[in-house]
């Protein structure tokens, strides 16, 4: 995620610009939806009409025929207006964002806290020079207020936490919301990213970006419609399932964001050698801002962070999985270009995906493709082995969701977690 980090914090904190109460929301909603349709603004948004709807309810009436054949979760009524323009997905989709990462946010401004309360200004460090704020290694450049802010107030441990909420949300709502305009020009449905956003999940799909995703493909307008309107609808389906997976993925967050420490000594080092090699010009706003939001700086994982990565990287990869899965066995009989667009959404998955981009920009997170197509002939396996109801059983519960060292044994999986109908054996 790329972008100035040039910004205005919104609400009226006093004194202090980046103050922010512990009892608000660090990330503020309207902070975030005002950058996102900053981005947004730069490019066209066609509205949609009766026509545009009509043809939508089409494509997804027949999608939700073939499902329901491929899966035992059922179908869910469909709103009014299905037809959704850019904004719409925008504005309907910020709440969620909003909630999905304030965990990091807050990670983030408590491991800014305890760094800056453990420093004594104006006292001498061990080499006997005094600490000053501008030696804190944040350029000017990308905070243009923080030399304002250590001026102004004083660095009391009860004092830096608001800051740090304040600035840390202004920062992340501004590169969040950048993330998100740019997806908003990309995504095809309301749930195209496979993230449970919604509180109410419903299908939606966006008219102006599914024909430019159908853009040089030589292929029927009516079954790249279909085709997409098949991994909305499998998509809803399975999210109004399993309405856990939102927390799920939000406490995986919280513990990454639980576990950030930052090592002033680890990025002084890095950022001595991004100069020394050209890769970071301290005169150079740009490049300033370019090695922050590309991860030049991002401290080393614990254990935690770790453990945290890969529980939200098998989620996102078991999604992704079942919904290629279903969508192949709802239309591989069916749909004469499902082979073409499959391997759509496969390149797009390899070239990095918006979605691919936020993920790595905020966590250093990358979901694999590779192990998405092992999630999809993990869910294709498992429906050979206990159908439709097996397969999608797993997703009444995380624990019954497999492991990475599960996927590609689908037998043994089945087989350590499926429990005897005679126990007398285990007596």
């Amino acid at each position: 995620m790329s972008g100035d980090f040039g910004f205005t914090p919104s609400g009226d904190f006093g004194s202090n610009p980046f103050a922010a109460s512990a009892n608000l929301p660090m990330i503020a909603t309207q902070a975030l939806r005002d950058s996102a349709r900053n981005f947004l603004n730069t490019h066209s948004v066609i509205p949609v009409g009766t026509a545009d709807n009509d043809a939508i309810r089409g494509s997804l009436d027949i999608a939700n025929n073939w499902l329901d054949s491929a899966t035992i979760f059922p179908a869910v009524s469909a709103p009014a207006n299905v037809a959704w323009s850019r904004k719409d997905w925008l504005d309907s989709s910020i709440p969620g964002w909003q909630k999905l990462v304030e965990p990091l946010a807050e990670g983030m401004a408590s491991a800014l806290s305890e760094l800056i309360g453990g420093m004594n200004f104006g006292e001498s460090d061990e080499s006997g020079e005094n600490i000053s704020p501008e030696d804190f290694p944040i350029p000017d450049s990308a905070i243009p207020s923080f030399n304002a802010i250590f001026g102004a107030n004083p660095m009391t441990t009860g004092g830096i936490m608001p800051m740090m909420r304040g600035f840390m949300g202004a920062m992340i709502a501004t590169q969040l919301g950048q993330s998100v305009g740019a997806l908003a020009i990309r995504v095809t449905g309301a749930n195209d990213v496979a993230l449970p956003l919604f509180t109410q999940c419903e299908t939606h799909l966006i008219p102006q970006n599914i024909t430019a995703w159908g853009e040089g493909l030589d292929l029927p307008a009516s079954e790249i419609s279909i085709f997409l309107a098949l991994r909305e609808s499998a998509a809803v389906r399975l999210f109004t399932h399993a309405p856990w997976l939102s927390t799920y993925m939000q406490d995986a967050i919280a513990a990454y964001g639980r576990g950030i420490k930052i090592d002033i000594d680890a990025i002084q080092r890095q950022a001595e050698d991004a100069m020394a090699s050209g890769a970071l010009d301290i005169e150079n706003a740009d490049s300033i801002n370019l090695a922050i939001t590309s991860g030049m700086f991002m401290p080393e994982q614990s254990t935690q962070q770790a453990a945290a990565l890969e529980t939200l990287e098998m989620a996102l990869a078991l999604i992704e999985g079942w919904i290629d899965h279903v969508v192949d066995l709802a239309a591989k009989d069916r749909l004469p270009s499902l082979a073409a667009l499959q391997e759509v959404v496969r390149r797009s998955r390899v070239t990095n995906s918006p979605t691919q981009q936020l993920f790595k920009s905020l966590l250093n997170l990358e979901v694999s493709p590779r192990k998405m197509r092992e999630t999809a002939h993990f869910w294709s396996e498992l429906h050979k082995l206990v159908d439709s109801e097996g397969r999608d059983y797993r997703w009444e519960d995380s624990a019954l969701l497999p492991r990475s060292e599960d996927i590609g044994d689908p037998a043994g999986f089945l087989k350590s977690t499926t429990v005897p109908d005679d126990l007398s054996g285990l007596i």
